[in-house]
């Protein structure tokens, strides 16, 4: 009975890291600040959700180029004041190419 509560114990304790890290996800890969607040609280652009708040949009990682991805949320919420793609910000040149697709 022990050894099976000590089992119990450790595979409660190797998903903690696990749930740690998913608690992170919020902040996001990406982060998009429109320059006008988005009318949604969420949006999908090909297959990246975003969720935005507080003046921000934020999404996971997706399955393309950085620029490609900041193209297609400016198209959706319009022109960006900023976008950061892994705790980068784009700077005054690639946001501007981003900007270009905006509506």
């Amino acid at each position: 009975m022990t050894r099976f509560f000590a089992a119990a114990a450790a595979a409660t304790l190797a998903l903690v890291p696990a749930a740690g890290i998913a608690q992170g996800a919020p902040n996001g890969y990406y982060a998009a600040t429109p320059v006008t607040a988005p009318a949604k609280a969420s949006l999908v652009t090909r297959s990246t959700l975003w969720k935005c708040g507080a003046g921000t949009c934020t999404a996971a990682k997706a399955n393309a180029r950085d620029g490609i991805v900041c193209e297609l949320v400016a198209r959706e919420v319009g022109k960006l004041s900023a976008f950061r793609a892994n705790g980068t910000e784009f700077d005054t040149a690639a946001l501007e190419k981003c900007n270009a697709k905006a509506h």
